[in-house]
């Protein structure tokens, strides 16, 4: 059911660090947006604006989650300057209680049906991210985060010895890089298209960080909630411009698995009736999982 649109908005309420032009003139016609929540996040609430100029995406961080937004805001921009396929900026500020507001452009809505050759485009765009030159963007002022990885994407793993124990064996045996940039959360829900153009969206987890991970993490969600075949038809195209070996696929594909279970331990991952089948079946093919479905 559509949800009702609201006239007005808090954009004008705002204290705009960083803005463009477009942000102007949205404010010399506050009064007369159209505002529209839009689906929720987990860490953010999301309303549409829409101005006689296009259509936006405000963003509020009025949650647990602060992450760095003038960092995204610049990446973003950066991105967008070199053309890849993500949301223009158009401003970031504080709002009047305190949270952190990015404003971009809106485009488009989540991909909810694939085939394979909307699969092959979309591990082209996950390919363009990871064949970018870190140096380019540090020339250009962008200095991209660099994390401990366990840490970050698997935070309060130390309270769940079974899958930290795996974890830290994985990374042992398979040293982590942190040579390229990475999305950190790349799935269809983050991917929005509008008449053939694709975006990627929700750069929060953008850093230094180790491709055959994010690759990874983007073949077993498509796993879990695509089917085997949409995923296998991703992996060949991924793989067509970049080398992993059998054994990287395993072993970063077990840590993916890894932190899906920490996330559902956590409820912070959707599960429908068969989800958790797909993830048995998945860790029993793995064979740095073996012995681990029966324990789940």
């Amino acid at each position: 059911m559509e949800k009702s649109a609201s006239r007005g908005t808090a954009i004008g309420a705002v204290n705009w660090i960083e803005k463009k032009a477009a942000l102007d003139e949205l404010l010399m016609q506050a009064d007369k947006l159209s505002v529209q929540p839009m689906d929720q996040g987990f860490e953010a609430e999301v309303r549409m604006i829409r101005a006689d100029i296009g259509s936006f995406v405000l963003k509020v961080w009025n949650r647990s989650s602060k992450p760095d937004i003038r960092f995204q805001y610049r990446l973003l921009d950066t991105l967008s300057e070199r053309g890849l396929s993500v949301s223009s900026p158009v401003g970031w500020g504080i709002d009047e209680n305190g949270n952190q507001v990015l404003l971009t452009s809106f485009d488009g809505t989540p991909i909810r049906k694939v085939n394979e050759r909307k699969l092959a485009d979309l591990a082209g765009i996950l390919s363009s991210i990871h064949r970018i030159r870190v140096e380019e963007l540090e020339d250009r002022g962008l200095q991209l985060p660099k994390y401990e990885m366990i840490h970050y994407f698997f935070p309060g793993i130390d309270d769940h010895p079974d899958l930290a124990r795996l974890a830290m064996t994985l990374v042992q045996r398979m040293p982590i890089r942190q040579d390229r940039i990475i999305h950190g959360d790349f799935h269809l829900a983050n991917l929005l298209e509008d008449n053939g153009r694709y975006t990627v969206i929700d750069w929060t987890n953008g850093q230094l960080g180790d491709a055959r991970y994010d690759f990874a993490w983007a073949l077993t969600l498509l796993r879990i909630y695509a089917s085997d075949r949409n995923a296998a038809r991703f992996r060949a195209a991924y793989l067509l411009d970049n080398e992993i070996s059998r054994e990287e696929l395993e072993a970063f594909g077990a840590l993916a698995c890894l932190r899906w279970l920490l996330l559902h331990r956590g409820s912070g991952v959707p599960a429908g009736p068969t989800t958790m089948k797909r993830v048995k079946s998945l860790i029993a093919g793995n064979p740095f999982l073996a012995g681990m479905a029966a324990g789940i």
